[in-house]
C-alpha cells in the first residue's frame, strides 16, 4: 500500500524541501513502498535544474511576485504557475525496469496516461525532434520521458536518484501565459508545440484532474495510495 499526500498549494521552497524529505525519508527508513502527492504553487515560481546555470532576471521576478527555487531534479528552468504538479518516490527495484533511467521515465509515466484517459484525453509519448537550439525553458523541449497530446507538450517531468530510490516529478499545464514566458526567459514558447489543458476542455475541474490521476498511479502499479 502506498502513501498519499493529497493536493495542497504551497511555495516553492516548501515543495522542492517537501519532495527532497521524502526522497530522504525513504531512504533512511528503508521504505519498499511508493509514495504519491500531488501540489499547487504560490506564489508563481521558476524552478531551476540541479545543474542548470542561472540567467534569471530577478528584479523582473520581484516586480512579478514570482519566487525562484532550485530543484533536485535536473532539467531546465520551468514557469510553476496554473499546474497540477505530481510527486512519486519509489525504490530503484520497485519498478520492473527501475535500473534504466528512460524504462523508468516511461514506466511512472504510463500511470499519467492511464489517469488521463479517464478523463477522456489521450496522451501519449512524443515522436523525438531535432532541437536546433537549446532552449531555457523546459516545456520547449521534448524527450522521450515527456508526454503529449497530439504531439504538443503537456507534462513535463524530471528524475534524480540516490542511494537506490528515485523521486520523479512532473509539471501537467493546466493554463500557459506565453507573454510571461517570454520575459521571464527572453524566449518564445511555441504555442504550436505545447498545449494545456484548458485548451484540451477547460470543462475538467482540478479534483477530477486529481482523482483520475491517482486511480492511473493505483492501476498501472497495483497499488493501493492511502493517505
Amino acid at each position: 500500500m502506498g502513501r498519499f499526500f493529497d493536493y495542497a498549494v504551497n511555495t516553492g521552497k516548501y515543495n522542492m524541501e517537501f519532495d527532497e524529505h521524502l526522497l530522504n525519508e525513504s531512504i533512511s527508513k528503508s521504505i519498499k513502498t511508493p509514495i504519491l502527492r500531488f501540489y499547487g504553487w504560490f506564489p508563481a515560481c521558476v524552478s531551476l535544474g540541479r545543474n542548470q546555470k542561472d540567467n534569471i532576471d530577478y528584479s523582473f521576478c520581484k516586480s512579478e511576485d514570482i519566487d525562484v527555487v532550485r530543484r533536485i531534479t535536473g532539467g531546465r528552468a520551468l514557469l510553476h504557475d496554473n499546474e497540477l504538479t505530481y510527486s512519486f518516490v519509489c525504490p530503484v527495484d520497485f519498478l520492473e525496469l527501475g535500473q534504466s533511467v528512460i524504462s523508468s521515465y516511461k514506466e511512472i509515466s504510463k500511470a499519467l496516461i492511464l489517469g488521463m484517459n479517464k478523463i477522456g484525453i489521450d496522451i501519449n509519448f512524443p515522436v523525438s525532434k531535432n532541437v536546433k537550439s537549446s532552449p531555457q525553458y523546459c516545456m520547449s523541449l521534448s524527450t522521450g520521458a515527456d508526454l503529449s497530446y497530439n504531439q504538443k507538450k503537456i507534462i513535463g517531468s524530471a528524475q534524480v536518484r540516490k542511494m537506490g530510490y528515485i523521486l520523479q516529478h512532473g509539471s501537467i499545464l493546466i493554463d500557459v501565459n506565453f507573454d510571461l514566458i517570454k520575459k521571464l526567459f527572453h524566449e518564445t514558447a511555441n504555442a504550436g508545440e505545447i498545449t494545456f489543458l484548458n485548451e484540451i476542455d477547460n470543462s475538467i475541474k482540478l479534483e477530477e484532474l486529481i482523482y483520475a490521476l491517482k486511480l492511473g498511479f493505483e492501476l498501472n502499479f497495483n497499488q493501493k495510495f492511502v493517505n
